[in-house]
């Protein structure tokens, strides 16, 4: 059995996951429009940390130690986990897996061979602030977070570790905004996922962290987040243009319920980007795997697409609400924006079940998905 013993998120709503949650609870957001910032010549509407919480975000120890503020976020993120596990993160038997999109991109701006521009050295150096000298990095477009949590549950059931700290992060430059500008896809004011009114993505800093422990099923309990399946399916439709209808979402979605029927769901908590074609295809996607009915809910107008930490901040949130026996609301949603009708949690409500999906979606055609239940909730 794999369950998850901790977990921490680190946003512009709050260093902690109970601040971040109870930030959602209030309505909250940091999307804001950002005016010359990075020296770009055009506006976009993005959540970013200010960068004077630096100090405070990482101890004096990384902070002398050359890291990169998205290095820090990611060992601050760690850390926090790390003690609330109390696990010894130098042990053998512990593995970090890193997922980032960009990771120290803006590096190559100073030298294009600089080494932190590589990920896997970052993914070194982090863990190795920790003492440990297993890592891995999943960079696989927006689908990042979902395929660190398969990553990290596929070494832990290859018997070689026990525990398995995935660190999930991402920050915004100069590089990352551009990029996005000239596809076009970013809205000017705060995103409105599904929403017959969205006209695109916002994008948000934040770093998340997840850990998970390779325990026997007698460990099991009624206050475990356990594990249940994992999928991953590429349709190659485009290099950046989803599916028309929706294949590879609908074969990830498939092979979740397979192993956890919908009448034992929450929630899924959808990729919802608010472009108009990522939330058109997942509407297609949920309904052809006969998921119409079943709560949708999709945090990005809190966040931002946080790219390589959605993932992972995104999971970790559908747990605390299924702690407090609610299903999270869709900021920004006020009327149906699809052409197959979704159950989309534009507030607060309430739910007894004890499990969900949360499925991503990114450039090249990628899709994944993860299942997680409370306890021997079946």
């Amino acid at each position: 059995m794999i369950r998850v013993i901790a977990d921490n998120i680190m946003s512009p709503l709050g260093l902690t996951t109970g601040e971040n949650l109870q930030a959602i609870l209030r309505g909250e957001s940091q999307l804001r429009v950002r005016r010359g910032l990075f020296g770009l010549p055009e506006d976009f509407c993005g959540s970013v940390f200010d960068r004077d919480m630096v100090p405070e975000i990482a101890d004096t120890q990384a902070n002398d130690g050359g890291f990169s503020f998205f290095e820090r976020l990611c060992i601050a993120s760690a850390a926090k986990a790390v003690a609330q596990s109390g696990i010894d993160p130098a042990a053998e038997d512990v593995i970090f897996v890193i997922s980032t999109t960009k990771g120290n991109v803006d590096a190559i701006s100073r030298d294009l061979m600089a080494p932190e521009a590589y990920i896997g050295e970052s993914a070194r150096r982090i863990a190795g602030y920790f003492g440990c000298s297993n890592s891995l990095v999943t960079s696989n477009a927006c689908i990042s977070g979902v395929c660190a949590q398969i990553a990290g549950v596929r070494a832990l059931l290859g018997g070689r570790f026990r525990y398995a700290v995935i660190v999930g992060a991402d920050v915004l430059s100069r590089f990352i905004v551009s990029g996005f500008q000239s596809f076009k896809a970013l809205s000017p004011e705060p995103c409105r996922p599904y929403d017959a009114e969205r006209c695109g993505l916002n994008l948000g800093e934040a770093a998340g962290t997840i850990i998970l422990e390779r325990c026997d099923d007698s460990d099991a309990d009624q206050s475990t987040w356990q594990f249940v399946a994992c999928s991953n399916h590429n349709d190659a439709n485009h290099i950046s243009g989803p599916s028309r209808t929706g294949e590879g979402s609908y074969r990830v979605l498939r092979d979740l319920l397979a192993a956890l029927p919908a009448d034992r769901l929450a929630f899924v908590n959808a990729h919802g980007t608010a472009t108009l074609y990522n939330d058109e295809m997942e509407s297609i996607a949920l309904d052809r795997a006969g998921l119409a009915a079943t709560p949708v809910n999709a945090l990005k107008g809190f966040y931002g697409h946080t790219l390589g930490a959605a993932g992972i901040i995104e999971t970790i949130l559908s747990m605390h609400a299924v702690d407090n026996g609610i299903v999270l609301p869709t900021r920004g949603f006020a009327s149906q924006g699809t052409s197959h009708r979704l159950n989309v949690s534009a507030d607060v409500r309430p739910t007894d079940r004890r499990a969900f999906f949360k499925i991503l979606s990114g450039f090249g055609g990628s899709n994944a998905g993860i299942a997680y239940r409370k306890g021997g909730d079946r």
